[in-house]
């Protein structure tokens, strides 16, 4: 099968959840015979200088089209332009858009006779960090995917029931995936931080409003304990957020912020880890809490559907956005360390199990070839109920 992909920043990268999920699918496609082709934004990566030379066409077997673009709000729209125009000359079998923005596109893509899939991984339109006019914009994308694609594919149940009922749709549900870590001693982080086995709280991901760290930073001031608090992630391009919590956290020595991380540093940030923080508004379902499972960490996680979800029994919940609750669940985990082995001890097994990639792309490929299967049927097919 012949696969176009377009809607995520650029890969490889580690940018985000919708980066590490157009990797981990193209790579496997490609790996068993499909053509796929990934379509990259070009201009400046949000996480540094050093990043923006990564340019190339192909990476482990798939096909690399960078499409130049602007800075600013009309970066997504024209870079989704020109993508779907390419898409249309090259001729695939099917075109992934992922994520709302880029969905905009679909009817175009349609008009030039291209199957499509639209991949929604949150709802981008209440992030926080967007506008007015950027809201709505992502609201219109959101709606092309739910009533213009071939298929709207969505992370959650909460968000299929939103999806659904808005735009009077049968969106299907799918998921994200792991794969088994390597485990590491602490060696770069101890060097850097001076951070050793179960010394630190970690909370890791991007750091933009809806993920709740002021919350974190507040209820951990409040905490009575020796361990650290550990934010690591980079800022996307409006700093303004990541320089307020620099100043919520500056009277606090206990607190360390990392910026980005990638590599053996953050495979031996989850490792080392007392417990793993989730403090988020709003998600899809978050790639760093299915990492954070995988290394058999005990997990901290606002109540949000998306979040309790993925988790079900695995992990403690605080109440989303609730402070004094946050820091009581959290003070109750630094002071009982049995409470946290509990945790542990399920956590890995049970999110490899259900969080399979290989499961994932298998879905993802049938429902490209227009058998369309819930990933529940293809858990089951697997003997997992």
């Amino acid at each position: 099968m012949k696969i176009g992909i377009i809607g995520h920043k650029r890969i490889p990268s580690n940018e985000g959840g919708i980066e590490k999920g157009v990797e981990e699918h193209s790579v496997r496609m490609a790996k068993i015979g499909h053509q796929v082709t990934v379509y990259n934004r070009g201009g400046h990566n949000v996480f540094g200088k050093e990043y923006d030379k990564r340019k190339q066409k192909k990476y482990k077997g798939v096909n690399i089209v960078t499409v130049p673009t602007v800075k600013g709000a009309a970066c997504v729209p024209i870079y989704s332009f020109f993508a779907t125009i390419h898409a249309a000359i090259v001729g695939y079998d099917c075109v992934s858009y992922r994520a709302s923005g880029s969905c905009v596109m679909i009817p175009l893509a349609k008009m030039l006779g291209l199957r499509t899939v639209a991949s929604l991984h949150g709802i981008d339109s209440q992030r926080d960090k967007w506008g007015g006019f950027a809201s709505r914009y992502l609201e219109f994308g959101e709606k092309m995917a739910a009533t213009k694609a071939d298929v709207c594919l969505v992370l959650s149940k909460n968000m299929k029931e939103y999806i659904d009922n808005k735009y009077h749709s049968n969106s299907v549900l799918f998921a994200n995936g792991i794969d088994k870590p390597k485990k590491h001693i602490p060696e770069i982080i101890k060097n850097k931080y001076e951070l050793n086995k179960e010394t630190y709280v970690l909370s890791l991901g991007r750091i933009v409003p809806e993920k709740g760290i002021h919350y974190l930073i507040e209820a951990f001031k409040k905490c009575s304990t020796e361990k650290k608090l550990v934010i690591a992630g980079g800022a996307e391009s409006n700093k303004e957020y990541y320089n307020n919590l620099l100043e919520l956290a500056k009277d606090d020595k206990r607190i360390i912020f990392t910026g980005y991380v990638e590599g053996q540093e953050i495979q031996e940030l989850y490792s080392n880890a007392y417990i793993f923080a989730l403090p988020s508004n709003l998600e899809g379902m978050a790639n760093a809490l299915l990492e954070a499972m995988s290394y058999d960490n005990c997990c901290l996680i606002s109540d949000i559907p998306e979040n309790t979800e993925v988790v079900e029994k695995k992990a403690v919940w605080f109440k989303k956005g609730n402070v004094e609750d946050l820091k009581n669940e959290l003070q109750n985990l630094l002071d009982h360390p049995e409470f946290v082995e509990k945790y542990r001890k399920d956590a890995g097994d049970y999110v490899l199990k259900k969080y399979n990639w290989d499961y994932i792309v298998e879905q993802m490929l049938d429902i490209y070839s227009g058998n369309i299967v819930e990933y529940k049927e293809i858990l089951k097919k697997h003997g997992i109920e």
